[in-house]
């Protein structure tokens, strides 16, 4: 089954609350997410035994706080994401492993960290495994595997095949094996992502790779985790994943392995920008409409220091217009919409490559707000202070009612470390 998308281009309400109030009480821009939207993806994902969240797509500490109390676990990237996850009440043990340290490096405080707390390690690179191995002898890990294949929506989100510095290439295995024997180390768990935004025919491949895998290391494996990659629609003819077909066909390989090594397999999936990028909004006020010789700008208030993805990688956001007082307007026309930032590539709606390109979009005035949508993912964590611009405040709306999860960073703490 597909779940069909379709966005509306005027919205003047975010999960029951009106977008003029939440601009009014929060001031623009600012990120505003959804609970029930993320409590709507991980439950589609439940059939899987243990669903960990990416939280690098979205940490704020109340959206890992939802997480957790939805019984989702976490896999952190850094050791700022170890001390977040502890700060939103995740334990550093567990079983499963409540937090799972996932990287391709350790950096000196992230290896420290890890020992000092003994959290469970997803190593990507044969280097790790040493590293380990001398700090914590005996430990168990998982080893992420580049299965020598990748995908994802754009070239900069594909962490397979050779191109990527992503895992440990699939015919170093025997390698890696003899360099935890060498510190009684021993693999516990293998995990596959190929990228962000794959389709279902690349996702399906990385079952025979992981089978495969688990046959070269051996009875020693019980954990097996898809990773993440799961698609998000951005546009009203994108459709969600067929999950129950993705699940089937991980679980037949499950089952497959517990028939050949005679032992359970726990089966693990690692969303991040599945469970979070549908239900984040980003409010900002249109401050500025110009025309430039044949094209029409909106500029506001908003810009990739806010939300990076359309300059990274020409990613397409749904956008909305709430008008301000009156009713919507009937009347579209084609947009560019831009930001405030002394940069060029500072455009909302572009290609990747750079190439800009025009949105149908309500006729609006200065002080009318224009939502980006499905922005809760890779939004607010890629964040920067360029043109000395403060960050957004965060929001969270559930059960009706908004909190600021987040407050809008002064003027001044931007350059607080600062020394002259």
């Amino acid at each position: 089954m597909t779940i069909q998308t379709k966005f509306a281009i005027t919205r003047s309400e975010i999960a029951g609350v009106p977008v003029a109030e939440l601009a009014e009480q929060y001031g623009t821009p600012t990120f505003v997410y959804d609970a029930e939207i993320i409590r709507q993806r991980i439950e589609q994902l439940r059939s899987f035994d243990v669903i960990r969240y990416a939280q690098k797509a979205n940490s704020n500490l109340s959206v890992l706080k939802l997480m957790r109390e939805q019984g989702v676990v976490v896999d952190a990237v850094s050791a700022g994401e170890i001390l977040r996850a502890e700060a939103a009440g995740y334990q550093a043990t567990g079983e499963p492993h409540s937090i799972v340290y996932t990287a391709d490096i350790f950096d000196r405080v992230s290896l420290d960290m890890v020992c000092e707390k003994h959290i469970h390690c997803n190593v990507g690179s044969p280097d790790m495994i040493d590293q380990i191995g001398q700090r914590m002898p005996g430990s168990e890990i998982t080893l992420r595997i580049n299965p020598g294949f990748g995908h994802g929506h754009s070239q900069k989100t594909n962490t397979g095949g050779p191109q990527s510095k992503h895992g440990i290439w699939h015919d170093q295995l025997e390698d890696c094996l003899q360099r935890a024997d060498h510190f009684g180390v021993q693999v516990t768990g293998l995990h596959m992502h190929i990228g962000s935004g794959t389709d279902f025919e690349h996702l399906s491949q990385v079952c025979d790779a992981m089978k495969a895998a688990v046959q070269t290391v051996g009875r020693t494996v019980k954990v097996i985790s898809a990773g993440g990659g799961l698609p998000t629609p951005y546009k009203a003819q994108d459709s969600h994943l067929d999950i129950p077909r993705y699940f089937e066909l991980w679980d037949a390989t499950r089952r497959e392995l517990q028939e050949e090594f005679g032992h359970a397999f726990q089966l693990e999936i690692e969303p991040g920008r599945f469970l979070t990028a549908e239900s984040g909004y980003l409010i900002s006020e249109i401050r500025a409409i110009k025309q430039m010789g044949e094209n029409l700008f909106y500029l506001v208030d908003a810009g990739f220091n806010n939300l990076a993805r359309p300059i990274m990688y020409g990613a397409y956001h749904p956008m909305s217009i709430c008008h301000r007082e009156g009713a919507a307007s009937e009347r579209t026309q084609n947009v560019i919409v831009g930001g405030p930032l002394c940069e060029s590539g500072d455009i909302f709606t572009q290609q990747e490559g750079g190439f800009v390109e025009a949105r149908e979009l309500p006729v609006a005035g200065i002080g009318d707000y224009l939502i980006i949508e499905c922005a809760g993912a890779y939004g607010f964590v890629m964040a920067s202070n360029y043109n000395s611009k403060p960050f957004a405040a965060e929001v969270l709306v559930d059960s009706g009612q908004s909190k600021l999860v987040r407050r809008r960073q002064e003027l001044a703490d931007i350059f607080a470390d600062e020394q002259v």
